[in-house]
């Protein structure tokens, strides 16, 4: 039989940096969310042509995405080992 190495027995599966990581993923996946936002039409009769506009069509969820791949890394690095 193998021997089990319990040398990572107690230890969390994810570290402080990695939480720190994971607190700037999320901000980078407001800030996408922010860039959508944009005015709003008072008078309902009127058709507001910014909603095509590149921040919130492209830019927009181009950051999103990217603050998900983001997460992701944040999650899966590993710590230096000591």
């Amino acid at each position: 039989m193998k021997e089990v190495n319990n040398s990572n027995k107690g230890q969390m599966a994810l570290t402080k940096e990695n939480y720190k990581l994971m607190l700037i993923g999320l901000g980078i996946i407001l800030v996408g969310f922010l860039l959508m936002l944009g005015s709003s039409n008072n008078n309902p009769a009127v058709f507001n042509t910014d909603i095509f506009s590149f921040r919130r069509i492209t830019l927009a969820p181009i950051v999103i995405v990217s603050g998900f791949v983001f997460e992701i890394y944040a999650i899966m690095k590993k710590p230096k080992s000591e």
